[in-house]
């Protein structure tokens, strides 16, 4: 069988997402381009259009299935939090998360990437895990005063920027710890 009309059977668009994150993990995502896609494949580049409607429709899948992969690994952080560290497993679960997925993370979080709907979609489904604990937490300790968007914004906002500060300083894994422990102590009520 010649090298362009190869067979193809199965899942071809899982198969397709799963193929553009290896290119993903191995170049960036300057690298990923779709005829070598399908060439990986085992399709033709011009029966991808019959999966994804584009590139970007292909990225944006890609994306989505980062924030589903995130919101589960950030459940189970929540499971596994001990007492009284559910919002620190919720935050080191998101920087482990970015730190190990660093392409398919900033792929998730791609100026063009990122607004695509089904996208923004998935992206608030994970970060809704973290809203809920805020809920949660807040309710246990009796009720907060701030909004509790404005909480769970600010938690989102140092794991994100610590995932992101930890490409390039010495503390790398460490950093999280830091950040949180700053900010326990920031908000730690006056005795």
């Amino acid at each position: 069988m010649s090298e362009g009309r190869r067979y193809h059977a199965g899942d071809v668009p899982g198969r397709l997402v799963r193929e553009a994150r290896d290119m993903l993990e191995e170049g960036g995502l300057k690298q990923l381009n779709l005829r070598a896609l399908a060439a990986r494949s085992g399709i033709t580049a011009a029966s991808m259009y019959h999966h994804y409607e584009s590139k970007m429709a292909l990225l944006a899948e890609l994306a989505v299935s980062g924030f589903m992969e995130l919101r589960r690994d950030l459940e189970r952080a929540d499971r596994e939090a001990g007492e009284g560290r559910r919002l620190r497993g919720w935050a080191t679960g998101y920087f482990h998360f970015a730190r190990h997925e660093p392409a398919l993370f900033g792929l998730m979080f791609d100026a063009e990437i990122a607004p695509q709907p089904q996208v923004v979609e998935a992206r608030a489904a994970a970060l809704a895990v973290l809203h809920r604990i805020v809920e949660e937490v807040a309710a246990a300790q009796g009720g907060i005063d701030p909004p509790l968007r404005h909480i769970t914004l600010a938690v989102w906002a140092a794991a994100h920027g610590a995932a992101g500060l930890a490409l390039s300083t010495p503390e790398g894994d460490e950093l999280i710890e830091d950040v949180i422990a700053g900010l326990e102590t920031l908000f730690r009520p006056p005795r």
